[in-house]
């Protein structure tokens, strides 16, 4: 079978898919009567944004076969995200992770609480991955979270890395790491082990320094990465909060092969409407510059950031953002002199 026709998918992420559940606008936790129902997740949000922008995604998790995993179920059709490789628990005891998420405002900062543990995912066996899995895809991504879940799951996302490596698949991952999921020695000692088999690294400065410890500048922080480990490609976001509602957001990506730095003006000022799954973004914009090129990180950065900068002004985990408007963004974010106001 020739390779391109066995690989048909571009990119395929393994995670856990939360259901989130907000307070209307700005609105608390602590008294708020309604919550908006959604969908989200770190793997989840890469596979929509890079599949809004023309990759042929999919997602390895597994759900509840029960009526709210019905309708995670739909959700994730709806964006073009395949549902190939999902697996169902019919078990009395199957449930889905929750979140809830509150907005903030400067000076109160955004708040989320997790209701994640022993939801459906946590049962997810290697035995239950389907062979075919490992050379379905170009590419395979998954981050620090779900490493950080529970040991089995940690046992199998780590077993699955070695797998698609070893079947030729390019291995990404992003270091995500979370405080209330593990330490920092924790999450650098497990993910020491996988970085062997990771060709794209994306990991911020301060995490860099702070569960990496690391020392020197970002630059030479990156490029350490690719000295110690065969890392091809990382990629570091910046982002400097101003307020819960402005941001501004940009990145650094080397390039071990060309030993190359690439960088351009970040996005200032963004008008913050929801944070969550800007990061996100930024990784699926960067996995479509890079899969849709060969490699071109230039490409890369100029995706990955437009792409999270939107991501910032739009409500919910998942970006909405198509190929046209994201190239839209690139073109006015790169040119000087008057602009127009609207899109007409």
């Amino acid at each position: 079978m020739e390779e391109s026709k066995r690989r048909s998918f571009d990119l395929l992420t393994l995670g856990q898919v939360l259901l989130r559940l907000s307070p209307p606008d700005n609105d608390r936790l602590s008294r708020g009567d309604t919550f908006v129902k959604q969908v989200g997740g770190a793997e989840l949000n890469v596979a929509v944004g890079a599949s809004l922008l023309g990759l042929r995604t999919g997602v390895i998790s597994k759900l509840p076969s029960h009526d709210i995993g019905s309708f995670m179920k739909g959700k994730i059709r709806s964006f073009g995200v395949s549902d190939d490789f999902f697996m169902y628990d019919d078990s009395p005891s199957a449930r889905v992770g929750v979140y809830f998420y509150e907005n903030g405002a400067y000076p109160r900062k955004p708040k989320v609480i997790y209701d994640r543990l022993n939801s459906s995912f946590f049962s997810l066996n290697i035995d239950e991955i389907p062979e075919e899995v490992y050379t379905a895809s170009k590419c395979f991504h998954t981050t620090g979270i779900t490493l950080a879940l529970s040991p089995q799951i940690r046992e199998t996302a780590i077993e699955m890395i070695k797998r698609f490596k070893e079947a030729g698949t390019l291995v990404s991952f992003d270091v995500n790491f979370r405080g209330n999921l593990w330490s920092g020695d924790e999450a650098r000692e497990c993910i020491l082990k996988i970085l062997p088999y990771v060709d794209i690294f994306f990991c911020s400065e301060d995490t860099a320094r702070l569960t990496f410890l690391k020392t020197g500048t970002a630059k030479e922080m990156m490029k350490s990465f690719t000295e110690e480990y065969p890392i091809s490609i990382v990629a570091s976001t910046q982002r400097i909060v101003h307020s819960p509602k402005r941001h501004t957001f940009g990145s650094v990506i080397y390039d071990a092969a060309r030993d190359m730095y690439y960088e351009e003006e970040p996005y200032h000022d963004i008008e913050v409407v929801d944070r969550i799954g800007s990061g996100d973004a930024y990784i699926s914009g960067a996995l479509y510059g890079l899969l849709s090129s060969g490699g071109d990180c230039s490409r890369a950065i100029a995706f990955g950031n437009a792409t999270a900068a939107v991501k910032n002004t739009i409500p919910g985990d998942l970006p909405s953002s198509n190929l046209e408007e994201i190239e839209t963004i690139i073109k006015a974010h790169n040119q000087t002199g008057p602009q127009s106001e609207m899109a007409r």
